[in-house]
């Protein structure tokens, strides 16, 4: 199966306007979904809040059923929520956490989720270990991983599937396995994964995995959702609860609802889950796969492209790389290049030492410019996006 470029970019209303590189920002929306944001929000106008959800049931009810067939999970295991760092928390903040419990992180791990295990650590007591990165694959160091399982105490391996700063990919897989034989649960951000990698929890043996929409699933902002498996989700009470999270049995009694919606709250944007829906429909209907192949071919083609421009590293290290590609220019601040691009209708992001301390630190880095690609991305536009950079930098 190949995809028909110019089809998809029709489909996609802002190739018309920008030059977007930035997907692991927030990849532009195509029309389907865009059109079943707008198509609740004028029934919302129409006939009333409570009534256009009663009407688009069977959407939702498909949101989740769709979700799980991009995880290869069932619909129970799935909870929506609004963000991805939302849909991290409410599994990490549920775990039941004992004083000297260890979590295993990465190096790259992403900064919500640091600054999380420190709280953690300051009100449970647990303990945190970094581990190091094989220099072989620039990602986690499995040999590594499995010592420090076998040393003992391990509640929870926890890191991101891709991180923010940096286009390598992890092994989940391998990680999931030595994860499952110690007893340790494990925890994947598939936060900039999620649409442009193909995931299978049952392969990956992840516990939790979080995503968001707005990436490379080009869903809404301020969507998301958690994966929880069936077989842990009774020994985590989510940290907030609702009456829809729970049942209110009694005066001094309530029950958690028995599937992953125990991590929901009753409120939240219908048109936003309908998109995430039809976007997560969309993928699946082009298939993982196919835009996987793209994807990496493209990242493949601007990192040899940034790689001949005078002044300009690449900064993703690594044997095994994804569609987030990023780099630095000498003499001039990413800020400064992200803004001059910008004025030129070419859009890309900024990822700073704040998001990744520890992997920036490392690295001797403040912060990176990162342009990432997506399936309807031409070559033409990695030609020309290559030609402004050249422009604005003066190489």
């Amino acid at each position: 199966m190949s995809l028909d470029l110019a089809a998809l970019r029709a489909d996609t209303p802002g190739c018309a306007h920008v030059l977007h590189l930035n997907n692991a920002g927030a990849a532009l929306m195509p029309r389907p979904v865009h059109e079943a944001v707008v198509g609740h929000l004028t029934r919302e106008l129409e006939t009333g809040g409570y009534e256009a959800a009663a009407e688009a049931e069977p959407a939702l009810r498909d949101t989740y059923a769709a979700i799980a067939d991009l995880l290869n999970a069932t619909p129970d295991e799935i909870a929506l929520v609004d963000n991805a760092t939302r849909a991290w928390d409410v599994a990490f903040y549920g775990i039941p956490f004992r004083p000297g419990d260890r979590v295993l992180t990465s190096r790259v791990e992403y900064g919500a989720n640091y600054v999380a295990y420190l709280q953690m650590a300051k009100r449970a007591g647990i303990r945190v270990t970094v581990l190091p990165d094989d220099p072989a694959t620039g990602t986690v160091d499995l040999a590594a991983l499995e010592a420090e399982l076998a040393a003992g105490g391990v509640r929870l391996v926890s890191l991101p599937h891709v991180p923010t700063g940096c286009g390598v990919v992890a092994p989940p897989a391998a990680i999931g396995r030595l994860a499952k034989a110690h007893g340790a649960l494990f925890l994947l951000d598939a936060c900039q994964s999620a649409g442009q990698l193909a995931l299978d929890v049952a392969a990956l043996g992840c516990d939790f995995l979080s995503a968001t929409g707005r990436k490379y699933l080009r869903g809404p902002r301020g969507t998301g959702f958690l994966y929880c498996r069936r077989e842990v989700l009774a020994e985590i009470e989510p940290p907030t609860i609702d009456h829809h999270a729970a049942a209110w049995t009694g005066p001094d009694s309530y029950a958690l609802a028995p599937t992953a919606q125990r991590f929901e709250v009753w409120e939240s944007s219908i048109a936003g889950r309908i998109g995430l829906g039809v976007a997560v429909r969309y993928a699946l209907g082009l298939g993982l796969p196919v835009i996987e192949a793209r994807i990496r071919s493209l990242a493949a083609r601007l990192r040899d492209g940034l790689a001949a421009v005078p002044g300009v590293t690449v900064r993703d290290g690594g044997s095994d790389l994804c569609g987030l590609v990023t780099f630095t220019v000498d003499g001039h601040a990413p800020q400064a290049v992200q803004a001059a691009l910008r004025a030129r209708a070419v859009n890309v992001s900024v990822s700073a030492a704040g998001s990744s301390l520890l992997d920036f630190s490392a690295r001797g880095l403040t912060a990176v410019l990162r342009a990432s690609v997506h399936y309807y991305n031409s070559e033409e536009e990695l030609d020309r996006f290559l030609a402004h950079l050249r422009a604005v930098t003066g190489r």
